[in-house]
């Protein structure tokens, strides 16, 4: 049963994305034009993300914000009010239109609709001496939607976002390709109400660059923490 619900999983996400593919080119021209009138620099942002079994792939979104951002200000994070956020990027972010790109990813096989997202290739520190329950959430394909997303996005920690990963693995086992529509829906909901879109600072004190570095060293600790220490589903 369950190598059928992976089959049914694939054959899913090739017919959506590319319906959707083909049925969003207008919007894709539309926010390309936008993009290149709003900010110097190109319509795509391109990022090594790391997918089933950590293997390293190209992500693509609609460009947000200003060329260079990573290396910038608070890097990776994404607090509200970042300078680096152009004007369009903003609504794009809001809409979360900037993550229609990854269905050429879906389309390809890269990811798949329902999946962990897929974590930037050194975000969690040395892949390779990831704790087990870090490593768990990589014995699927990541994906655009999740189950961490429907449970609070950027609301939740790392390690809470790990856990939700975790436990949709185990309960995709059991329901199959059902669930992952029912994460579909409810994220839907979710973007139509903007809800959890800006990371939260672990401490409201601190200017954006210090909750960021704070937030980044956490990360790679629990990633790596001894087995035992782990905190288990």
């Amino acid at each position: 049963m369950y190598s059928l619900n992976l089959f049914l999983k694939r054959f899913f996400d090739i017919i959506i994305s590319g319906f959707a593919l083909v049925l969003l080119l207008p919007v894709w021209v539309a926010v390309a034009v936008a993009i290149k009138m709003d900010s110097d620099g190109p319509v795509l942002f391109k990022q090594e993300r790391r997918t089933k079994g950590g293997r390293v792939f190209q992500m693509y979104k609609f460009r947000s914000m200003v060329v260079n951002a990573e290396g910038m200000g608070t890097g990776l994070f994404n607090y509200e009010n970042d300078p680096r956020v152009t004007k369009v990027g903003k609504w794009l972010r809001n809409s979360s239109v900037d993550e229609l790109p990854q269905l050429w990813n879906v389309f390809k096989g890269d990811l798949s609709l329902v999946g962990p997202r897929p974590c930037v290739k050194y975000e969690l520190g040395d892949f390779d001496t990831l704790n087990k329950k870090y490593k768990k959430r990589f014995e699927v394909k990541g994906g655009i939607a999740g189950l961490a997303q429907v449970k609070g996005r950027n609301e939740n920690s790392w390690d809470e976002k790990v856990t939700y990963d975790n436990q949709y693995i185990e309960d995709f086992k059991k329901q199959g390709i059902l669930l992952d529509i029912k994460i579909l829906f409810e994220t839907a909901i979710k973007v139509f109400k903007k809800q959890d879109i800006y990371e939260e600072k672990a401490d409201s004190s601190m200017d954006d660059a210090e909750a960021a570095k704070l937030a980044e060293e956490e990360i790679i600790r629990l990633a790596h923490l001894p087995d035992e220490e782990t905190i288990t589903m």
